[in-house]
């Protein structure tokens, strides 16, 4: 089991103060602030399918266990952390969820032949 935070940032009023706040400021804190992380994605998102996205920026973060979330975000640190995101976060509040990941593998369809093929020979 793998415990991911998604964190979605709506669009900001000034997108060029937000990269600037978000790149230089938000994210050197997340690594100081979460030493239990085990992996963050930040993403920038391009579009939906139906055209305009709600959220400008994604952020995914890895933890190996709930407990381990439960720590990190227990601290002045993690509060300070959490303070500072909503500062810079001028389009409103982010959302944030608290997901158990879990990932499937898909196989290439010839493979998927080629093993069908041996099992019935």
């Amino acid at each position: 089991m793998s415990i991911k935070v998604v964190v979605l940032y709506p669009y900001p009023k000034d997108q060029e103060a937000f990269e600037k706040a978000y790149t230089e400021e938000h994210i050197p804190l997340v690594a100081k602030s979460l030493p239990r992380l085990s992996k963050v994605i930040y993403t920038r998102v391009l579009m939906s399918p139906t055209g305009a996205a709600p959220y400008y920026r994604m952020a995914e973060l890895y933890y190996p266990s709930l407990e381990a979330l439960q720590a990190d975000n227990s601290t002045p640190e993690a509060q300070a952390l959490n303070a500072q995101a909503l500062s810079i976060s001028t389009g409103g509040i982010p959302v944030a969820l608290i997901c158990d990941e879990e990932t499937v593998s898909f196989v290439d369809e010839r493979q998927v032949d080629s093993i069908q093929k041996e099992r019935l020979e």
